[in-house]
C-alpha cells in the first residue's frame, strides 16, 4: 500500500511538473501513458497484495506501476530543470534515473507479467529462457542510457534500435506465451485468460507504431489491469471480488458526489453571485443529502452488473421459498439445490446425507436404493467438490453441502459466503424432509417384512403343527368308525388317543394365541399380567393409570418385561428384581411433570442386583429385540450398569392418542 501511495503521490506531484511544461507535440493529451501505468498498475496490484502477499502478479503491478512513475515524474523535472533559465543543463541522475525506470517497467510489465499471468508460473520450463532473454536485453538497454547519460560512450542511434527491437521481441514471444496458455487452458482457465490477452494486444499498435501514435497507449494501458481486475470479479481468480466492488462503488461515490460539488459551486457562482459564500454549504448539503441513497443504486448497479441478478442472497432465499411452496417435502431438495446451484453460478451442487442410525441389530441399507436412504442428492454436474458445509436441522446434523467449481455463465456471486448462509438453513430444512420420507419408506418396509413373516410363521405353525393333528385325529376317527362293531376295545383306544390328541390341538391353538397377545393382558391388564409371569419373588410396582392402553404398547411393555427377566434369572443370576410401570405425560398420566403434557409414554424400567454389564460386551439377540420393540413404537430403550451395581434396563413407549386401547 506505501508503494502505491508513493506512485500515486509522484503522479500528483508529476501534474504540478506537467502544468509548467509546454504541451509535448507527440500527445493531444494533457497526460501520457506512462501516467496512466503509474497509476493504474500499483493501485490494483496493492489490492492484490492486500489478499495475496505471495501471488507474483500484485508485485508485478506495483513494481511496475512504481517504475512508470518515477520514469514520466523523473523526465519531466529534468526537462522543466532543462528549461529553467539558471539551469546549467539537465542533471544526470535524473536522465539515468529514466533509463533505468523504463528498463525495469518493460522486464516487469511488458515480459514477465504476460509471462506469469495467471499462474505465477510460466506455462513450462522451456519459457524459463525468455526470461533469462528479456533480463539481459533491458539490462543492456539501462547500461546503455547509465554510459551515455554519464557520457562513457557517445549516443549510438543504431545499438538503441537494436535493443528496442529485441526488447520488442521479448514483449512479443511474452504475448504469445499468454496465447499458448489460452490454447492448452480447460474452459474454466480460458474464460480467466481471454481479457487480459485482449487488453495486452491493445497495446501492440501503440507500441509497434511509436512516435506520433505512442498517445494511444494511454487508452490501452489501462485496460490491462482492469482487464486482470473484470478477469477476477468474474471468475473468482483471486478471490477478492468483494474487496474490488466496494472499490469501484467507492469510486463511483467519489465522482458523482465530486461532480454534484463542483457543479453546486459554479451554479452559485454564476447564479448567486452575491450569495457565493453560501455555495459551498449548498453543495455540502447537496452530497450529503444523496450520498446514502446514491450508494445503495451504485450497489446494486455493480452487484447486478458484475453478477446478475442472482447474487442477491435476499432475492434468492424469497426464490427458494416460493418453489418449496410449490412442491411435495420430497422434491423440495431438489428445487432448493437449483436455486444454490444458480445464486453461486457453480457448476453443480449435492447434499452428501448423513446415515441415519441403524436400528440395533439391523442391518445398514445400502446408498441410493428407492424406499432405503439417499446416499445423495444434487443438482446440475458437481465434478470436483471445492467446498464442504456442514448442514444442521435443529441442532441434528443432516449431512453435507458440497458446492462444485464456478460455472460457465458468471462467476459466482460477489457475495458468496451471505448467499450460502442465507440458503443453508432452507437447505438443511429440505435435506431433514428427505429424511423423514426416507425413515417413513424404511419404517413401511419394516411394518411389511414384519406382517409376511408372521404370517410365514402362522402359516407353518398352522400347516405343520395344527394341520398334521388334525388329519391325524380324522384318520382316527375313520378307523374308531370301522372298528367300531368289529372290536370295540380298539375303538375305544383310538377314541382314548384321539381325545389326547384334541388335548394338544387345543395346546397348540393356545400357544398361537398366546404368540400374538398374551392372554393376561386382556384378563388381568398390564400390571397384573407382569405379577403373574415374574412371579411372587419379583416386585411390581405401577403408577399412573395404566388401564385403557394401546394394545401395541400392552404387548411391547409386557415382551420388553419378559425378556428383562429371562436375562436377569439366566445371566445375571440376580434373586432381588424390581420392575416399575408408570404412565406420565398425557392423559391419565401419574407424572405430567416428567414429561411433555402433550405427549404421553409409558415407562418400564427393570432392575436386578446382579453383577451388571461387562464393559465392550455385544449385545445379544434378545438385548436387540428389546430395543427393536421401543423403537418400533417409536421409543427408546437402553441397558445400563449403575456404579452402585446391578443392571437397569429402560423403555420409553409413546402412547399415541388415537391408537386403539386394548378392551
Amino acid at each position: 500500500m506505501l508503494t502505491a501511495a508513493l506512485s500515486v503521490a509522484m503522479e500528483c506531484a508529476n501534474i504540478v511538473v506537467t502544468a509548467m511544461l509546454p504541451q509535448p507535440s507527440y500527445t493531444p493529451l494533457p497526460f501520457a501513458p506512462e501516467d496512466m501505468a503509474g497509476t493504474a498498475f500499483p493501485v490494483f496490484g496493492a489490492l492484490l497484495i492486500l489478499r495475496r502477499p505471495r501471488l507474483a502478479v500484485g508485485w508485478l503491478l506495483v513494481a511496475g506501476g512504481l517504475a512508470c512513475a518515477v520514469n514520466i515524474l523523473a523526465g519531466n523535472v529534468a526537462r522543466l530543470h532543462s528549461s529553467s533559465p539558471y539551469a546549467f543543463g539537465a542533471p544526470k541522475p535524473l536522465w539515468a534515473a529514466v533509463g533505468l525506470s523504463w528498463a525495469l517497467a518493460t522486464l516487469l510489465l511488458g515480459v514477465l507479467l504476460p509471462l506469469l499471468y495467471p499462474t505465477g508460473r510460466p506455462p513450462s520450463p522451456r519459457w524459463r529462457a525468455l526470461v533469462v532473454f528479456a533480463c539481459l536485453v533491458q539490462g543492456l538497454e539501462a547500461l546503455r542510457s547509465l554510459l551515455v547519460v554519464i557520457e562513457a560512450v557517445p549516443p549510438s542511434p543504431a545499438a538503441k534500435e537494436i535493443l528496442y527491437w529485441l526488447g520488442t521481441a521479448a514483449m512479443g514471444l511474452a504475448f504469445l506465451s499468454l496465447a499458448v496458455r489460452f490454447h492448452r487452458a480447460d474452459p474454466v482457465e480460458r474464460r480467466r485468460i481471454a481479457w487480459p490477452l485482449l487488453a495486452f494486444a491493445g497495446l501492440i499498435v501503440p507500441w509497434v507504431a511509436g512516435g506520433p501514435l505512442w498517445w494511444l497507449a494511454s487508452f490501452t494501458i489501462p485496460l490491462i489491469p482492469a482487464a486482470i481486475a473484470f478477469a477476477i470479479l468474474r471468475h473468482g481468480l483471486y478471490e477478492i471480488d468483494t474487496l474490488i466492488t466496494r472499490t469501484l462503488v467507492g469510486a463511483g461515490l467519489v465522482g458523482v458526489i465530486g461532480g454534484v460539488y463542483v457543479g453546486a459551486g459554479a451554479a452559485s457562482s454564476l447564479l448567486l453571485s452575491d450569495l457565493d459564500q453560501f455555495g459551498g454549504l449548498l453543495a455540502a448539503l447537496l452530497a450529503g443529502a444523496f450520498f446514502h441513497p446514491l450508494r445503495r443504486v451504485l450497489q446494486r448497479g455493480a452487484d447486478r452488473l458484475l453478477y446478475g441478478s442472482k447474487g442477491d442472497p435476499v432475492a434468492l432465499a424469497g426464490e427458494l421459498r416460493r418453489r418449496l411452496q410449490r412442491t411435495d417435502p420430497a422434491e423440495g431438495l431438489p428445487a432448493a439445490l437449483e436455486v444454490l446451484r444458480e445464486g453461486l453460478s457453480v457448476t453443480g451442487v449435492a447434499v452428501r446425507f448423513a446415515e441415519p442410525p441403524a436400528p440395533p441389530g439391523a442391518e445398514p441399507s445400502p446408498a441410493g436404493a428407492f424406499g432405503e436412504w439417499p446416499g445423495q442428492a444434487g443438482a446440475g454436474e458437481l465434478g470436483e467438490v471445492v467446498r464442504e458445509v456442514p448442514l444442521v436441522w435443529h441442532g441434528e446434523p443432516v449431512g453435507h453441502l458440497l458446492i462444485g467449481p464456478p460455472g460457465t455463465r458468471r462467476l459466482p456471486a460477489a457475495h458468496n459466503e451471505r448467499v450460502i448462509a442465507a440458503l443453508a438453513p432452507y437447505i438443511a430444512d429440505a435435506a431433514h424432509a428427505v429424511r423423514l420420507v426416507g425413515a417413513l419408506h424404511r419404517s413401511r418396509e419394516r411394518i411389511i417384512a414384519a406382517r409376511e413373516e408372521e404370517r410365514r410363521r402362522l402359516r407353518r405353525d398352522l400347516h405343520d403343527g395344527l394341520g398334521q393333528s388334525l388329519s391325524g385325529m380324522a384318520m382316527s376317527i375313520n378307523a374308531a368308525r370301522r372298528s367300531l362293531r368289529v372290536s370295540p376295545e380298539s375303538a375305544e383306544r383310538l377314541l382314548d388317543g384321539l381325545r389326547s390328541g384334541m388335548d394338544s390341538v387345543t395346546s397348540d391353538i393356545r400357544h398361537l394365541v398366546y404368540g400374538l397377545r398374551p392372554p393376561a393382558l386382556d384378563e388381568l391388564g398390564l400390571a397384573g399380567a407382569i405379577g403373574e409371569m415374574a412371579g411372587p419373588a419379583v416386585a411390581v410396582e405401577a403408577s399412573g393409570d395404566l388401564t385403557g392402553l394401546p394394545a401395541a404398547a400392552e404387548v411391547a411393555a409386557y415382551r420388553i418385561v419378559q425378556e428383562a427377566l429371562t436375562n436377569a434369572r439366566k445371566h445375571a443370576g440376580a434373586s432381588a428384581v424390581r420392575v416399575s410401570l408408570e404412565r406420565g405425560g398425557g392423559p391419565h398420566g401419574g407424572d405430567p411433570a416428567g414429561g411433555d403434557p402433550g405427549g404421553a409414554r409409558l415407562r418400564v424400567r427393570v432392575s436386578d442386583g446382579g453383577p451388571g454389564v461387562p464393559p465392550g460386551r455385544r449385545s445379544g439377540v434378545g438385548l436387540a429385540s428389546m430395543r427393536e420393540r421401543a423403537a418400533e413404537l417409536g421409543g427408546t430403550c437402553s441397558i445400563t450398569s449403575p456404579p452402585e451395581g446391578g443392571t437397569v434396563v429402560e423403555a420409553v413407549l409413546p402412547l399415541t392418542l388415537d391408537a386403539e386401547p386394548c378392551r
